[in-house]
């Protein structure tokens, strides 16, 4: 009789060490399903460029890859040429958010996602330009600049860089677009995203 009620004591404590088990595990998942939510960034903003923006024979993605791994490979490459350096910016820009959101870059990876972020802040802080401004209102003020400086209208330009999107005098940013530094997140990105592109085809 003794035996019997020790082993139904024993089989009790088991269940209930097993239901307490049960709920930690429960209670651990829990928690990291609410820590993953609370860390959960909402989307980058995301621009659009004109159809045909880097060529009539390329769509706007494949031709902003290849304009900014070729343009910021080397800072010799966009020296002297603020128009170049442009290019250069907006693709930065537009890719942000394009590579992250735009589904038919599903199989690109995150890493490089995540670094094409980070060139554009890197860009965005070379420029002067606020990080929290949304992407398209700076896409828009670069092509503006862009194109006045390619009808010859560097006043017009001027005008735009000095509106609140930009955080430093005209000045500088004109500087800065004459003599683009080595910009080493962009640099990275920008490569990577070229041999991803090439090797999805």
């Amino acid at each position: 009789m003794s035996i019997t009620v020790g082993t139904a004591k024993a089989g009790t404590a088991r269940a209930e060490t097993a239901k307490v088990g049960t709920v930690r595990v429960g209670t651990v998942l829990l928690c990291a399903c609410l820590a993953a939510c609370a860390l959960e960034k909402p989307p980058p903003s995301t621009a659009e460029l004109p159809p045909g923006f880097y060529g009539a024979w390329v769509d706007n993605d494949i031709g902003a890859i290849n304009e900014a791994a070729y343009a910021l490979g080397s800072p010799a490459r966009t020296r002297g040429d603020p128009i170049e350096a442009l290019r250069a910016a907006i693709a930065v820009e537009y890719l942000g958010g394009e590579l992250t959101r735009a589904p038919r870059w599903y199989r690109l990876s995150p890493i490089t996602q995540m670094n094409m972020l980070q060139a554009r802040t890197e860009m965005r802080n070379v420029l002067g330009i606020r990080q929290d401004a949304p992407s398209q209102a700076v896409v828009n003020a670069l092509i503006w600049v862009m194109w006045d400086l390619v009808h010859g209208n560097q006043a017009a330009a001027t005008q735009v860089l000095a509106s609140p999107l930009f955080l430093q005098p005209p000045q500088k940013t004109w500087a800065v677009l004459n003599n683009l530094p080595y910009l080493p997140a962009a640099h990275v990105a920008t490569a990577e995203a070229a041999m991803e592109e090439f090797r999805d085809g």
